[in-house]
């Protein structure tokens, strides 16, 4: 949304809009240790998965698809933010993290991202 103030300049006022999405979908591939150290993962595999979802109790539907469909388990899922960490093998990640867009999608018409890796 766009607004003028007294001055004649325009600015530009950014609202967020809830809405059924997955704002984050992301692979990392062989995470130094440090960063299973600072998420306080106690047994690191060759991947993480991380996911954003709102409304974030739909995070709690994300872990459940997560582990079900594939060999990850649960690094951290925060049903306040929405936040979700899978940690696996990279392959069992990126299918985790398929079976979690996919499903979301489908079955209950979420907006979904691409999955993004590094």
């Amino acid at each position: 949304m766009t607004q003028q103030n007294r001055e004649g300049i325009k600015r530009t006022i950014q609202e967020y809009v809830p809405g059924k999405q997955v704002t984050l979908a992301h692979i990392v591939a062989n995470p130094t240790p440090d960063i299973y150290e600072k998420l306080g993962i106690q047994t690191p595999k060759n991947a993480l998965g991380i996911l954003t979802i709102t409304p974030s109790e739909a995070s709690i539907i994300a872990g459940d698809i997560a582990t079900k469909s594939s060999n990850v388990t649960l690094g951290f899922i925060d049903r306040f933010s929405g936040s979700v960490v899978i940690v696996g093998e990279v392959s069992e990640v990126e299918s985790a993290l398929r079976h979690v867009v996919n499903k979301l999608h489908e079955l209950l018409g979420f907006d979904v991202p691409t999955i993004t890796r590094t």
